[in-house]
């Protein structure tokens, strides 16, 4: 049986983001928020299967580039891999860059910033539209004449790194910090502070930050998250809160240069009081919420079952029909809005649970065949489905 070992990524980061919570917990350090972190996991999470879905697109993609638009024949060898790991960087700065600096890029990119904690599970932050606008500038490799099978090599890499520097535990490393990005480097990038805004946007090499001044060392503490906080664990306000700050901004603009202006400029001159009035309408957030102890303990088995499901989907992706991975996919996209609402108290929630139900009974009805016993279980549901609901509601809410 071909399985997928790239699901293995999922257990192993896992294990860092426990790891580095025990080794907080014994120095004595509180660097994590229970809230924080699962809405950090969540974002992952779905990342990570909606790249399953992603990723052989991308390969095809620098395949049909490199073929038809390479401008040099280059072969594998130690050199050629020292310049494809120097170029893939340098693509990466730049990149990083425009995230910051252009509108349109800080919309993916922002979800990233948006953790008010600097962990591992913050690493986590990395959403589907932000890997695609990564893919597509590393799409300059293959017209270079870099092999698609080295690119993704380099990919890998690079998908790794990162995840290292998102730590508060680790200070200074002596002379490395003169070559490489650190944790030191890297929290300077996270936080609000004024005189570390827009800074230290390199991936694996600190120098592109040095030779285009872009570099700031890290001397006071920072503050991490954005300017203004989110204040909101919903996995969709979250990743589109940006975007339709945007549209509203867009709305408004009266000329044709204010409008490009709003899509190609800098979210420096964005105005704030955009996202205020979004949130009065659509976010709707609730202050100083406590969470009951089966609240948690709910959210901790929806999130761990989550990953699970997400580790044996990527595992067993290859033998998967495609309609079971979409409906898997949906699973899981479901899940980590049910969490994210979950964090935030949202009543509604039982109507994507069921939903959610429904659809991993058609999974099982199609893997164990049990079509009869799913029928009477979703007939059940719907028959009862206020008095589920009701007790469903009580459960998770009461104190």
């Amino acid at each position: 049986m071909k399985l997928d070992l790239i699901a293995f990524a999922v257990p192993f980061f896992v294990f860092f983001m426990f790891f580095e919570y025990y080794v907080s917990k014994k120095k004595n350090k509180n660097i994590h928020q229970f809230n924080e972190s699962v809405a950090n996991i969540n974002v992952g999470i779905f990342e990570r299967i909606s790249d399953l879905l992603t990723t052989g697109s991308f390969f095809f993609l620098f395949t049909w580039l490199h073929e038809n638009f390479s401008l040099f024949d280059i072969t594998q060898n130690w050199y050629t891999w020292i310049l494809l790991f120097l170029s893939t960087d340098f693509v990466w700065y730049w990149y990083h860059r425009f995230g910051h600096e252009i509108n349109l890029f800080w919309a993916a990119h922002i979800v990233h910033h948006q953790s008010d904690d600097f962990n591992y599970t913050a690493a986590a932050r990395i959403t589907i539209i932000q890997a695609v606008a990564r893919g597509l500038f590393w799409s300059i490799l293959p017209i270079i004449g870099f092999p698609p099978q080295m690119i993704t090599v380099l990919l890998l890499i690079h998908g790794t790194y990162p995840f290292f520097t998102h730590t508060q535990l680790i200070g200074k490393l002596g002379w490395l910090e003169y070559i490489i990005v650190t944790p030191s480097h890297h929290r300077v990038h996270h936080s609000s502070n004024p005189e570390y805004l827009d800074k230290n946007y390199g991936d694996m090499l600190i120098i592109w930050d040095k030779i285009f001044g872009t570099f700031v060392e890290e001397t006071v503490e920072p503050k991490y998250g954005l300017t203004k906080s989110l204040g909101s664990n919903s996995f969709l306000w979250q990743h589109f809160h940006y975007f339709l700050e945007l549209g509203v901004a867009y709305r408004l603009a009266k000329t044709f240069k204010e409008k490009i202006n709003v899509i190609f400029g800098s979210p420096s001159s964005h105005d704030p009081r955009i996202r205020t009035l979004l949130e009065r309408k659509l976010s709707q957030k609730v202050k100083h919420i406590a969470y009951s102890s089966k609240l948690i303990v709910a959210i901790q088995i929806k999130t761990i079952t989550t990953i699970i499901v997400l580790f044996v989907t990527i595992l067993f992706s290859k033998h998967i029909t495609s309609t079971n991975l979409y409906l898997l996919t949906l699973f899981i996209l479901l899940s980590v809005i049910i969490t994210g609402a979950m964090l935030e108290q949202k009543r509604w929630i039982f109507h994507l649970e069921f939903i959610r139900f429904c659809i991993l009974s058609l999974v099982f009805n199609t893997v164990l065949y049990l079509s009869g016993f799913t029928l009477v279980l979703i007939s059940l549901g719907i028959l009862y489905y206020k008095s589920i609901n009701s007790s469903y509601q009580r459960f998770l809410f009461s104190n």
